[in-house]
């Protein structure tokens, strides 16, 4: 995403912009993502994460196509970041993307993961891709709800198949199919 400046974003009320994502966001979106390294299990790393060790993740980001990150603002404030990952590297799932969203602790339940994920799912549907899949650590009420929204719909349970914290984590898996763009 380098170079990138679609500044234009979409204002979604309260002063809300939900923009591209650009690298000079990358601070404060470690810091968010640490939060819930930190104090949950809704994301499976067990050590914060840093500004260096994003760029990586950051860098696989692209205005056109069908992994993009969009983060929301409101003046200076980053509050929060979803994006649309591969989801394996096989060239068969080339068109299927995996999504994820990240909401700042202090500004959940505003309604900034619904603006987030309206955005990239309107963007995506214009990209190549057909299935886009959500992977939720459970307990997670709110992220399910999120999900059902937005008609992502359920696949299937995998039960205790991850650790974190000394504990077993299930995760219920979603999808969404997108129309096709060809």
């Amino acid at each position: 995403m380098a170079g990138r400046d679609r500044e234009a974003g979409r204002r979604a009320g309260d002063g809300l912009v939900v923009r591209t994502g650009r690298k000079d966001d990358l601070p404060e979106l470690v810091r968010i993502y640490n939060h819930y390294v930190t104090h949950s299990i809704i994301t499976f790393d067990t050590q914060p994460v840093t500004v260096e060790s994003r760029l990586q993740w950051f860098e696989r980001f692209s205005e056109t196509g069908p992994h993009q990150l969009f983060v929301a603002t409101t003046g200076d404030r980053v509050l929060g970041c979803a994006s649309s990952s591969p989801y394996r590297t096989h060239p068969a799932f080339d068109q299927t993307v995996e999504l994820g969203v990240y909401v700042d602790p202090d500004a959940r339940a505003a309604g900034i993961g619904s603006a987030l994920y309206r955005t990239l799912i309107e963007t995506l549907r214009s990209q190549p891709v057909h299935v886009a899949l959500a992977g939720i650590a459970l307990p997670n009420d709110a992220s399910v709800a999120l999900h059902r929204k937005f008609g992502f719909t359920d696949v299937g349970i995998f039960d205790e198949y991850a650790t974190k914290n000394g504990g077993y984590i299930s995760s219920v898996w979603m999808q969404l199919r997108l129309p096709s763009s060809g």
